[in-house]
């Protein structure tokens, strides 16, 4: 992440194509990055990406991949020929389904002589807590969950980690400085939670080590959108 980078990544969770147009139009991809999620690719299909690409916008194709390691694999080749600047994997998939998507996305990227997109692993869902996972199977909290597979997504060489900014702080202690932490789950002080369980502000976030925010409806459902966001790139010292 170079210094001028906006960190948010505004969340284009529409139910329709129009409706992300009509907010992205009015957004100066040099402010923010965008994503693009199941609802709104799965109603607008790959074209929607495309054209935001060719706007100049950064986006970040959030359909958190999870499945056997050559599905997986070519899912992520087919996100780098559309030339998006970050995907994701669900960890829970394993070390050779993310090893696959690694190499993947390396030899995509090359066949095209093209930048290789950020590949990130999902950890822990923000909206899942403690008692959710253990009916799961999974014992202990959620952050020693987040650090386990966070660990693991490192080791077969991802480029970071999608985790709730409660987990920064450990995740980034606990990987270095190089790992990127992707945090969902941003509420600026006074929003409501929503769905999600585990949420923290914009600032408190990048203060705990947190490279980038994803926020939705503070942003997109603000009275205001352009007003919102310039206020949090602001609170965050953005040049923007």
């Amino acid at each position: 992440m170079t210094a001028a980078e906006p960190r948010v990544i505004v969340a284009l969770d529409f139910p329709d194509m129009m409706s992300a147009f009509g907010l992205a139009a009015r957004l100066d991809p040099s402010a923010c990055a965008v994503k693009v999620g199941k609802e709104l690719f799965t109603v607008a299909e790959a074209g929607l990406v495309r054209e935001l690409v060719r706007r100049g916008f950064r986006v970040f194709l959030d359909l958190k991949f999870h499945d056997i390691p050559n599905t997986v694999a070519q899912a992520c080749i087919a996100a780098t020929h559309l030339g998006v600047w970050m995907v994701d994997v669900h960890a829970a998939g394993g070390g050779a389904m993310m090893k696959a998507a690694r190499e993947a996305v390396a030899a995509a990227a090359k066949d095209e002589s093209k930048p290789r997109p950020l590949l990130v692993a999902v950890t822990v869902l923000t909206s899942l807590t403690a008692e959710d996972l253990a009916a799961t199977g999974v014992t202990g909290t959620p952050e020693a969950q987040v650090l386990r597979l966070a660990r693991l997504a490192q080791a077969n060489g991802l480029d970071g980690a999608v985790c709730s900014a409660q987990e920064a702080a450990a995740l980034r202690a606990a990987c270095g400085p190089q790992f990127k932490l992707v945090t969902p789950g941003i509420r600026p002080a006074g929003s409501a939670a929503h769905d999600q369980a585990r949420v923290m502000t914009p600032h408190a976030a990048i203060a705990a080590g947190a490279d980038y925010l994803v926020i939705g409806r503070a942003i997109t459902a603000a009275a205001d959108p352009l007003r919102a966001l310039r206020e949090i790139n602001a609170a965050l010292g953005a040049s923007h």
